[in-house]
C-alpha cells in the first residue's frame, strides 16, 4: 500500500508542476497584445470558414472522422478546454488528464484525440512560454541527455499508437481507453481517499495548491533513490547544480536518457505533453534542484510536444487543428476563472469535485472497453448491454464535468464584486 501511495504522490507532484506551467503560460498570453494577436491569427482560418465544412487544415480528410470543421465540434472543443482549464486553475493539478478522454467521449477517435491534444500543448507552449527568463537555470548537458532519450521515446510511442491503429482501429481505441482507465482510476481512487481524509479537518479557503503535505512525504535528492542513482558512475557522467553544491552533483547520462525515453513514450501515447512527469522525475528520481528543473522542463515540453505532435501525428493526418485551437481558447479562460475562484471557495469542496471529475473520466473510459472487446471478439456479451453501459458512462461523465463547471462559474459570478475590489 505504501508503494501505491508513493506512486500517487509522484503523479500528483507531476500534475501540479504541469499545472503551474499551464497557469504561467495562460498569464503570459493574456497579458501580451502580441501573443493575443498571434492567437487571433491562429483562429482566423476557423473564423473565415465559420459554418462551412473545411477539411484542408492539419488533420483533414486524410485523418479519421470527425476530422472536418463544424461549428458544433468547435464549440464542443472550447467547452472541453474550458473544463480542463477550470480543473487546472482550481486544483492546480489534473486538468490535462481530462482532455483526451473528453475528446474521445465527444466522439473523436482515440489516435486523433492524442495527436490533437499534443498539438494544443505545443501551440500553447510556443505562444506563452517565457523561455528567456528561465534559461539561466537550465543545465544544457542535462537537457541534451534528457531530450536525446525523449526524442526516441516519442517515435516509439507514436509507432505504438499508429501501429495499433493500422492493425485495427478498434484495438487502438481499446488501448488508449485502457491506459486512461488505469491512470484515472488510480488517481481518482486516491484523490477520493484524500478528500475523505481532509474532510475531517477541512481548510478554510483555497485549494491547497502549493502547500500540500505531499511534498514532505517524498525525498528530493539527498537520500534514497537519487543518491543511489548518482552513485552509479557509468560514463558519460553529467554534472549539474554546480552553483548550488560545491563541485556540483553528477549522474550518468544513460540514466537521464532513459528517463527522457519514458517521458517521450508517455507523451506520444497519452497526448499529455510529457511535462507532467518531468518535474518530479528530475527532483525526486534524479535529485536535481527545483531551480534547474524548471528551465529544463520548459524546454522539454516544447521539444517533446512539438516533435510528437508534428513528426508523429500531424504529418499522418492525426491532428484536428480546429479542435486544438478551440481547446486553447477555452483553457485560457478556464484557468483564469478557476484560479480566481480558489480565493473564495473552500479547498475541500474543490478537492471533492476534482475526485468526482477524475473518477467520472475513469468510468467513461472503462465503460467503453466491454463494447470494444466484444467488437474485437475477445469477450462475448449482449450487444444491448455493452451499448447501454457505454451510454451510461458517457452521460455520467458529461454530467459530472458539467456540474463542476456550473458550480465554479456560479461561485465566480457570485463573487465578481469581491474580485473587482481586489483588483
Amino acid at each position: 500500500m505504501h508503494f501505491f501511495r508513493q506512486v500517487y504522490l509522484f503523479l500528483m507532484a507531476s500534475a501540479r508542476a504541469h499545472a503551474r506551467w499551464e497557469m504561467e503560460v495562460s498569464d503570459t498570453i493574456l497579458r501580451s497584445k502580441k501573443r493575443l494577436f498571434l492567437l487571433f491569427l491562429l483562429m482566423l482560418p476557423i473564423l473565415l470558414v465559420s459554418g462551412v465544412e473545411a477539411a484542408e487544415f492539419l488533420g483533414g480528410k486524410t485523418a479519421y472522422a470527425p476530422s472536418f470543421y463544424s461549428t458544433q465540434v468547435f464549440v464542443a472543443s472550447i467547452f472541453i478546454g474550458l473544463i480542463a482549464g477550470l480543473i487546472t486553475g482550481c486544483i492546480g493539478a489534473g486538468g490535462g488528464f481530462i482532455i483526451t478522454p473528453a475528446l474521445m467521449a465527444a466522439g473523436i477517435k482515440g489516435i486523433l484525440a492524442v495527436g490533437t491534444d499534443l498539438f494544443h500543448i505545443f501551440a500553447k507552449a510556443i505562444m506563452g512560454t517565457t523561455v528567456h527568463k528561465k534559461l539561466g537555470n537550465v543545465s544544457v548537458k542535462l537537457a541534451l541527455g534528457f531530450l536525446a532519450g525523449a526524442s526516441i521515446g516519442t517515435f516509439i510511442g507514436g509507432a505504438i499508437n499508429k501501429g495499433l491503429y493500422d492493425l485495427n482501429p478498434l484495438l487502438s481505441e481499446a488501448f488508449i481507453s485502457g491506459v486512461y482507465s488505469i491512470l484515472l482510476g488510480f488517481l481518482g481512487f486516491y484523490a477520493l481517499l484524500d478528500f475523505i481524509r481532509l474532510s475531517r479537518t477541512p481548510r478554510q479557503v483555497g485549494s491547497d495548491v502549493g502547500d500540500s503535505p505531499h511534498g514532505a512525504e517524498m525525498t528530493s535528492g539527498k537520500v534514497g533513490l537519487p543518491a543511489r542513482l548518482q552513485s552509479m558512475k557509468v560514463p558519460p557522467m553529467i554534472t549539474f547544480d554546480e552553483d548550488l553544491v560545491p563541485g556540483g552533483k553528477s549522474i550518468s547520462g544513460w540514466i537521464v536518457a532513459a528517463g527522457g525515453l519514458v517521458v517521450g513514450m508517455l507523451a506520444a501515447i497519452m497526448g499529455v505533453g510529457g511535462g507532467f512527469v518531468t518535474f518530479p522525475m528530475f527532483v525526486y528520481v534524479f535529485g536535481v534542484s527545483s531551480m534547474t528543473t524548471v528551465g529544463t522542463d520548459i524546454l522539454q515540453i516544447i521539444f517533446t510536444a512539438g516533435l510528437a505532435a508534428i513528426a508523429q501525428y500531424a504529418i499522418y493526418g492525426y491532428v484536428f487543428y480546429t479542435l486544438a485551437m478551440g481547446m486553447l481558447l477555452g483553457s485560457l479562460l478556464g484557468i483564469q476563472v478557476g484560479a480566481l475562484t480558489t480565493k473564495v471557495v473552500k479547498g475541500i469542496y474543490i478537492r471533492g469535485f476534482y475526485a468526482v471529475a477524475i473518477l467520472a473520466g475513469f468510468i467513461n473510459r472503462a465503460a467503453t472497453l466491454p463494447r470494444k472487446l466484444v467488437d474485437l471478439d475477445v469477450i462475448q456479451l449482449p450487444m444491448g448491454f455493452v451499448v447501454g453501459l457505454e451510454y451510461v458512462g458517457n452521460v455520467l461523465f458529461w454530467f459530472a464535468v458539467g456540474l463542476f463547471g456550473l458550480w465554479i462559474f456560479s461561485k465566480f459570478f457570485a463573487n465578481l464584486k469581491t474580485f473587482r475590489q481586489e483588483a
